[in-house]
């Protein structure tokens, strides 16, 4: 009878989870969350390439992690606007995205964008513009106020060598 109980509830729980342990909540509309959440970066990017520090910054949530090769990890809002004027106190400072996508959850409460960039900035030992290639991942989580802001950033150079990418 225990067992019997037991595969009982588990099987009452597995249906409670396929069909949503939240009768009557609205699915989200994970196509608006994408959207908000590319015209975020997009914004972001502006903000950084008219060397506005602050603006650019203003995306990241109160608890953002970001991630950069060859550095140690940024954490929180604060280290991330002292690097962000470092950077743009450049005058060669630009960066660029393609390729963006984003994938939503399908509660609607967080969001992982990715793209390719290109960053512009001065080779302190040339003293020239050099661009630097590669992929950024940023995790987005929805906050209280229905905005969806910065958890975590990966950014990760793909070097000079030129990878093709698997077939598909």
């Amino acid at each position: 009878m225990r067992r019997f109980a037991t595969l009982h509830l588990a099987a009452a729980a597995a249906l409670l989870t396929a069909c949503g342990a939240h009768p009557g909540a609205e699915a989200a509309d994970t196509g608006k969350i994408a959207d908000a959440v590319k015209a975020n970066a997009a914004a972001m990017v502006t903000a950084f390439n008219t060397h506005d520090a602050d603006k650019a910054v203003s995306f990241d949530a109160p608890d953002y992690v970001g991630m950069m090769h060859g550095m140690p990890n940024v954490v929180g809002p604060a280290a991330d606007l002292a690097l962000t004027k470092q950077q743009i106190a450049d005058p060669a400072a630009k960066l660029e995205v393609s390729d963006e996508d984003v994938s939503v959850a399908a509660a609607g409460d967080r969001a992982m964008f990715q793209s390719t960039y290109a960053y512009t900035y001065t080779d302190p030992a040339t003293k020239k513009p050099r661009t630097e290639h590669g992929n950024w991942l940023a995790g987005f989580r929805k906050q209280a106020d229905g905005s969806y802001k910065i958890k975590w950033s990966v950014v990760s150079d793909t070097g000079s060598a030129v990878v093709a990418a698997p077939p598909t």
